[in-house]
């Protein structure tokens, strides 16, 4: 199982795989992704910020490539998606997390995750909502944690609607100013950094705990 996930996650996190994703599967498989990723636990290891941008340069016309997506249809079909996959991890969190929180580590679910989601709430308030949406890992089981910790329904809907917005809008339209250029050619560059940037967060985090010990 271990292995099957090791070979997922090498094919989705290419260059190559993530074109074919978005090339082949359209926005209605990218709807999915993100729809998993953000709520459903055992998604925590799709690549939302490398697809988006790579749906954002697929999304403009730039020499012998046509435009693939209009961008507008686009951003609003991945941005509800988002929004809904954030409420369903939400609702996992209210119904499930006391479950959760015995259970035994497996390939999917890890209790390091859900620890580092809560001290990311205690360091940054309500607007973890927001910012967790750049996070990998912290993008899924932030709205569990917010679930478990009972975080006001009404709250939590606001801050998860304007994380949404922020976070697909500006990964596509970044996307959209890379594909009318030069670098669209040099996508796999573009992902590293998109991919190194977004772990920046988690790294640092990892560090502070290491020297607090």
């Amino acid at each position: 199982m271990e292995q099957a996930f090791a070979d997922l996650w090498s094919q989705l996190y290419s260059t190559e795989g993530l074109r074919s994703t978005v090339e082949t599967g359209g926005i209605a498989l990218m709807v999915l992704i993100i729809f998993a990723e953000t709520g459903l636990l055992a998604g925590f290891f799709l690549p939302g910020d490398s697809l988006l941008v790579t749906a954002g340069v697929l999304s403009v016309a730039n020499g012998g490539r046509p435009e693939l997506f209009d961008p507008w249809g686009l951003c609003a079909a991945l941005t509800a998606a988002a929004i809904v996959g954030d409420q369903a991890g939400y609702w996992l969190g209210r119904r499930y997390g006391d479950t959760m929180e015995g259970r035994p580590d497996t390939w999917w679910y890890k209790r390091r995750h859900l620890d580092e989601a809560r001290e990311f709430f205690v360091r940054h308030g309500v607007a973890a909502i927001v910012l967790a949406r750049f996070v990998p890992v912290m993008r899924t089981f932030v709205p569990f944690a917010a679930g478990i910790g009972r975080m006001e329904r009404r709250v939590f809907v606001l801050w998860n609607a304007l994380g949404g917005v922020l976070w697909v809008w500006s990964l596509v339209w970044l996307g959209r100013l890379i594909g009318g250029t030069s670098l669209a050619d040099k996508l796999h560059k573009v992902i590293l950094i998109v991919v190194a940037v977004s772990l920046l967060p988690l790294v640092w985090t990892l560090l502070r705990r290491r020297l607090g010990r």
